[in-house]
């Protein structure tokens, strides 16, 4: 409830007034803060129809900091002009002062000052006139008294200088109410048994009820974002008819990582500078032995003209080829440098479809149903190279937050030499693609660094606000 003595004051002020009043000049009359007199409004509003109050809004110039110091002490340039003596001044010394680069900018422009560059000291500052008048200081000694006698132009080349503000001013305007009175009896908030027994309820004023207001949220547990896009990612894949491929390890061999995909062993990805390498146990020995032949010789000798690997390589086991549709989310690593849209560990989604006579239109008609899904329509394909995919492509999409083109993902037709050594028939094409569940995530919850969604920097509060994620 608000100060008992502003509310009587501004009900004795509304009752003395024929149209109503201005809930700053009361704020001014009273020698109150205007927020007290808002606050009194507000509680009176409360009781019902004791007074009107209209929400009003004007606007003003005030003097900043800087025009306040201005209009006590002089312009920049004014006090530049007066700062040099009649043999002039070193234009190095002046540089010095405070007021000095500006002013010295200043009173140039206004032909006040005049710079000797020849002098034998190094260039020296005289004056070009004797005195001159603060134009700038009037100005604002003029708006600081309240004079609105400056024209527009001047009033916005003093604010380009920051030496005014344009601040805009919210008031009610109040005036009596269908219920008005100067005795304000307070409304009763709660039914009590004591009232019910003793009938005193009959006589109590009770506020009404507002069953429109919402309930106190109940404390519970949120999602992370990136949970809440990772469901709607898997719901999506179901959706289109894909199958869940096992995600139960966050280890894998160099086999099936590199060599299974037709990856040279030269290639840069292998390198420890790009790959995390364990030292215990250092090297996997358990692989299918006539699948590790044809893997070695296809490297070797050639021949022909991750996950995924493991899953096609079964699906190559079957007496009878059927198409099929996979897709995994799993946390991947990779020894990356770190920046607004790198980490060293995050989400890899993979995709892949394999049937007879698969083409790149194929897989460019998968990928834009699959991102429309996600609400990413501002798509771009650009040729990449990929040692186990040809022809390859990388996936961009416009972010709206960095105001740039930025890779969600890879995508290509697996090569024969990775896909016939597992024994799929020879008309049978794969498509496949990979992309980050970070990036999408930032996409559409408009975060610009990638640490401010994974990692130490994570804002909890922002876990909390965000709503339940639908990708429409």
């Amino acid at each position: 409830m608000a100060d008992a003595g502003v509310v009587d004051a501004l009900l004795r002020r509304v009752e003395a007034a024929a149209d109503g009043v201005d809930s700053i000049d009361v704020a001014s009359g009273l020698g109150v803060d205007h927020q007290g007199v808002v606050g009194a409004v507000k509680s009176l509003l409360a009781l019902g129809d004791v007074i009107a109050a209209e929400l009003r809004a004007s606007k003003h110039w005030e003097l900043t900091a800087e025009g306040e110091e201005i209009a006590e002490q002089g312009s920049h340039e004014a006090r530049v002009l007066a700062a040099i003596p009649p043999e002039g001044l070193a234009q190095s010394d002046l540089m010095k002062l405070s007021f000095g680069k500006v002013g010295f900018s200043k009173a140039m422009s206004n032909k006040w000052v005049k710079v000797d560059k020849t002098h034998e000291g190094g260039p020296r500052v005289f004056r070009a006139v004797e005195s001159a008048v603060d134009q700038v200081k009037e100005k604002l000694l003029l708006v600081r008294a309240g004079k609105d006698q400056l024209e527009e132009k001047e009033k916005n080349e003093l604010k380009k200088r920051k030496l005014l503000s344009e601040v805009t001013v919210k008031s009610y305007w109040i005036s009596r109410g269908s219920s008005f009175s100067t005795t304000v009896t307070k409304q009763e908030t709660e039914l009590t048994p004591e009232m019910i027994a003793s009938g005193s309820w009959k006589e109590k004023n009770f506020k009404p009820y507002n069953f429109e207001a919402l309930g106190v949220a109940p404390e519970s547990g949120h999602l992370h974002p990136l949970l809440k896009v990772r469901t709607q990612f898997r719901q999506i894949f179901l959706e289109m008819g894909f199958t869940e491929m096992p995600t139960n390890n966050f280890i894998e061999s160099s086999f099936w990582n590199f060599d299974s995909l037709f990856q040279p062993q030269q290639h840069p990805a292998r390198d420890q500078h790009d790959t995390f390498f364990l030292s215990d146990p250092a090297v996997a020995k358990d692989f299918p032995p006539q699948y590790l032949e044809r893997v070695r010789k296809v490297h070797s000798e050639g021949g022909y003209g991750s996950q995924g690997a493991r899953m096609l390589y079964k699906l190559a086991q079957q007496e009878e080829f059927t198409p099929v549709k996979y897709f995994s989310i799993d946390r991947v690593f990779r020894n990356e440098t770190l920046d607004a849209t790198h980490l060293a560990e995050f989400h890899q989604i993979e995709g892949v479809v394999a049937d007879r006579g698969l083409t790149l239109g194929d897989l460019m008609g998968v990928l834009k149903q699959f991102f429309t899904k996600l609400g990413i329509t501002k798509l771009r394909f650009k040729p990449a190279y990929n040692p186990y995919t040809e022809p390859s492509m990388e996936v961009f999409s416009y972010h709206e937050g960095l105001k740039k083109w930025v890779e969600v993902g890879n995508s290509g037709v697996f090569r024969p030499e990775m896909l016939l050594p597992m024994g799929l028939p020879e008309d049978v094409s794969v498509i496949a693609w990979g992309l980050s569940l970070e990036r999408p995530t930032m996409i559409k919850y408009g975060i610009n660094n990638i640490r401010e969604l994974v990692g130490h920097k994570v804002n909890l509060q922002m876990v909390y606000d965000n709503p339940i994620c639908r990708l429409d």
